[in-house]
């Protein structure tokens, strides 16, 4: 069986340049005056609305920590930037060390950390307030005018789920990261080998995540449909989550 392969020198400036644009959304937000409140506003309302949109998977024991592990790590508003900076002072010992599928992925999760950041700056821009409900989220998106950018987003984090689970069927993969702890720790990516690990098992836990996938996608896609409508559905004040 042949080892895996090694990243090239071309992931580490992706994955550098995906962080230097995540640093200038938190720059931007400092600097401009209530942004930063209304970007904590949208990404806590879109983490109610993903519990909302996948309640059903949140609610089955086969599927709840794989959509747990979606909302805290890919798409819940939690703040990186103690490992955004961690990241960035080591990314060449991560190319180094890590097998090139695995830094592969890290350039894709780099990558939709930093849209993510995008979207949520520009969502934040268009609000009046920081109070934000259905309607005046659903106005949010549309006055990005960045529907193909939602789609993008959408596909980085369907990606970076059909990884982990084609790592969970890749028996030398899932050993060469097991053996990296000791590396990894002493290279100061000790966080970055937690995540990649704690991904691994709650998809190799699932014992198959397409279904899952599958659902998610259909859901999404579903709510960026919506969500672009000439006329969002929900009415402010009602209480729906879109």
């Amino acid at each position: 069986m042949t080892a895996p392969l090694r990243a090239t020198a071309a992931d580490a400036p992706a994955i550098l340049r995906s962080l230097a644009a995540v640093e200038q959304e938190r720059a931007r937000r400092q600097a401009v005056p209530g942004l930063g409140e209304k970007v904590h506003a949208v990404k806590a309302y879109q983490q109610a609305r993903f519990e909302h949109t996948h309640a059903e998977l949140l609610a089955s024991p086969r599927y709840v920590a794989a959509a747990r592990f979606f909302l805290d790590e890919l798409y819940g508003p939690s703040d990186f930037s103690r490992r955004d900076a961690q990241f960035a002072r080591i990314v060449p010992a991560l190319v180094r060390l890590f097998p090139q599928e695995i830094v592969g992925t890290v350039a894709t999760l780099g990558e939709l950390h930093a849209l993510s950041e995008s979207l949520d700056s520009t969502m934040a821009e268009a609000l009046p307030s920081p109070a934000v409900d259905a309607r005046a989220y659903a106005r949010a998106w549309q006055a990005t005018g960045r529907r193909a950018d939602r789609a993008q987003q959408i596909d980085l984090m369907l990606e970076v789920g059909r990884s982990l689970d084609r790592y969970t069927r890749k028996p030398m993969l899932t050993t060469s990261l097991r053996m990296m702890r000791g590396p990894a720790r002493a290279a100061g990516l000790s966080e970055l080998q937690s995540f990649l690990e704690r991904g691994l098992e709650t998809f190799r836990t699932m014992r198959g995540a397409s279904e899952f996938l599958v659902g998610i996608e259909a859901r999404e896609r579903a709510l960026l449909a919506q969500l672009f409508t000439a006329e969002p559905q929900a009415t402010a004040g009602s209480g729906q989550l879109p």
